[in-house]
């Protein structure tokens, strides 16, 4: 195989803001390619700075181990990154990017979008939601007024997160979903999820600290609402822990390492009879593509980065009020711009 890369940092439209006072206005990613023959593959990783992994640190990642990425023999994704997986032990960001370029391939190789590959039927999905990151609540209003959507997910942890959920409600029926980013105390979160329940709220992601098992085991017996956990399950391991303390799981492809290892996860969650979410980390239409393929498997789903950005590096996915839709191609079903 041959690899190639390049980085970008694509503007959001609104500077994203989350808990913890945490603000953007970029969203540096790096896109990678696997040519093989006369296909190629590709994928994305964005870089989050909580997560302490960079592009440049991707990139040197990438660079000190090239030969041993290009010389493998691929013959399927899974295989393939199994090798990554132990080649690249501290960077899940990476080992994503490639294994999503590496089942992009394997589709175009065998002619099939990746859901036919996986064996689903693009049929019953869910719509996407839109986030409103954290700001004033004039400001937090103007963003969903200016974009009319069936699903909200609203950014908290603030002191006035029910002043700010009452008021988008006053200006729109549509369903909303909290994202607390692990913002919350236990005590907090009791008091303000039934309040949240009453305006109309779906469910809660992540009200607590990660590691706040304790707490989480509390909310999950007396809470009114569903519980995903998004900081608290990162890889396949976390899924059997949430039992018992969430209703259901959030899976990021770039934080689990790819594909390959959420397809467990979302077997691994069915098992336990918990729900399925899949959210973006602000991915352009290459990362959202991979989760788009998902779709059929799962309850729920975030990925409106293509949405949130002003540029975007693909073509390949088309929204249509929350609806999404793919290209009919093989692989991911996208074009590079």
């Amino acid at each position: 195989m041959k690899l190639s890369y390049r980085q970008q940092n694509l503007p959001f439209e609104y500077p994203f803001t989350i808990s913890n006072g945490r603000t953007k206005t970029h969203q540096p990613a790096l896109i990678v390619a696997l040519e093989l023959g006369p296909f190629v593959g590709v994928g994305e990783a964005p870089a989050i700075v909580y997560y302490n992994i960079t592009v440049e640190q991707m990139i040197a990642d990438l660079e000190s181990k090239r030969s041993l990425v290009e010389k493998f023999a691929f013959t399927d994704p899974e295989r393939y990154w199994h090798y990554l997986h132990h080649l690249f032990p501290d960077n899940p960001f990476l080992v994503c990017a490639l294994d999503i370029a590496a089942w992009d391939l394997y589709g175009k190789m065998k002619s099939k979008p990746l859901y036919e590959l996986w064996n689903t039927q693009w049929e019953n999905t869910t719509v996407t939601d839109y986030t409103i990151g954290i700001d004033t609540i004039e400001k937090m209003v103007a963003k969903m007024q200016a974009k009319p959507w069936p699903v909200y997910k609203i950014k908290l942890g603030t002191d006035e997160d029910i002043a700010i959920v009452q008021a988008l409600r006053k200006h729109t029926d549509a369903a909303f979903r909290i994202d607390a980013n692990a913002g919350w105390t236990t005590a907090e979160a009791l008091e303000k999820i039934p309040q949240l329940a009453a305006l109309g709220v779906e469910f809660i992601e992540q009200p607590l600290a990660k590691d706040n098992w304790d707490g989480m085991k509390i909310l999950f017996e007396k809470s009114a609402l569903p519980l995903f956990a998004d900081e608290s399950c990162v890889f396949e391991q976390d899924v059997k822990k949430c039992s018992g303390h969430f209703h259901g799981i959030n899976i990021k492809l770039t934080k689990c390492s790819g594909i390959t290892p959420a397809l467990r996860m979302i077997k691994d969650a069915r098992s336990l009879n918990m729900q399925v979410m899949m959210g973006s980390m602000n991915e352009g239409t290459v990362g959202s593509a991979a989760i788009a393929h998902f779709l059929p498997q799962i309850d729920h789903v975030d990925m409106d980065g293509p949405l949130l950005l002003s540029e975007d590096n693909a073509t390949g996915i088309q929204f249509d009020f929350g609806k999404v839709s793919l290209s009919g191609k093989p692989g991911l079903g996208i074009t590079l711009v």
